[in-house]
């Protein structure tokens, strides 16, 4: 077998393109920020899940198997703190761009998918999905995060900029508050999908 990487890249552009959480945190950030300043954050999103992706491809998948009650305890930590910062989304008011407020930065963003279910649900469906047994871990590794790398230099700005063109249109409207519950609520149903209903 191969690498099926026309497959792949369908399957990664339809994961990084749908609302999650890492997407609704570019959203918000685009929205009360702007797309200038949300771009550190944009990038260490961005940059994140390779600190998934080379673990889980130099064995890590196999550590959680040795010990399935820890990653899941992780699991629902980090679930909880997803659905926490929704809360904080469906809270927020597009209009409120304090001048003394900062965008978060680079090392913000770089634990966003650490910290994210449906990130770790993609990866190891990246692998078990479109990498044959026959490879090796570094070439499958390497492409998987490369694939994934482009999906997200393409769409996470793009939610950014959504965000900042939200903020544009919407802010101080009647609409507002009402949006900002319906990104929350997605967010969460990412979450629970992952949890229950679409493995680890």
């Amino acid at each position: 077998m191969s690498i099926s990487i026309l497959p792949l890249a369908i399957f990664a552009l339809s994961q990084v393109g749908t609302p999650g959480p890492a997407n609704m945190a570019l959203l918000a950030t685009g929205a009360r920020f702007g797309f200038r300043a949300a771009l550190p954050f944009v990038a260490g999103v961005a940059l994140g899940k390779q600190l998934i992706i080379w673990p889980i491809g130099f064995g890590l998948m196999e550590l959680a198997a040795s010990a399935p009650l820890l990653f899941a305890a992780l699991k629902y930590v980090s679930a909880a703190y997803i659905i926490w910062l929704a809360w904080k989304v469906a809270n927020l008011r597009l209009g409120q761009r304090e001048t003394g407020a900062r965008a978060p930065g680079f090392a913000a963003g770089l634990i966003v998918h650490p910290l994210n279910p449906k990130a770790w649900a993609m990866i190891v469906g990246s692998f078990t999905a479109f990498v044959g047994p026959d490879i090796a871990p570094f070439t499958a590794t390497a492409t998987v995060a490369a694939v994934l790398l482009a999906c997200q230099l393409v769409m996470h700005p793009l939610w950014t900029l959504g965000g900042d063109a939200i903020a544009r249109t919407v802010a101080g409207t009647r609409a507002e508050p009402y949006l900002m519950w319906t990104l929350a609520a997605l967010t969460v149903a990412s979450v629970l999908f992952v949890l229950f209903a679409g493995g680890s």
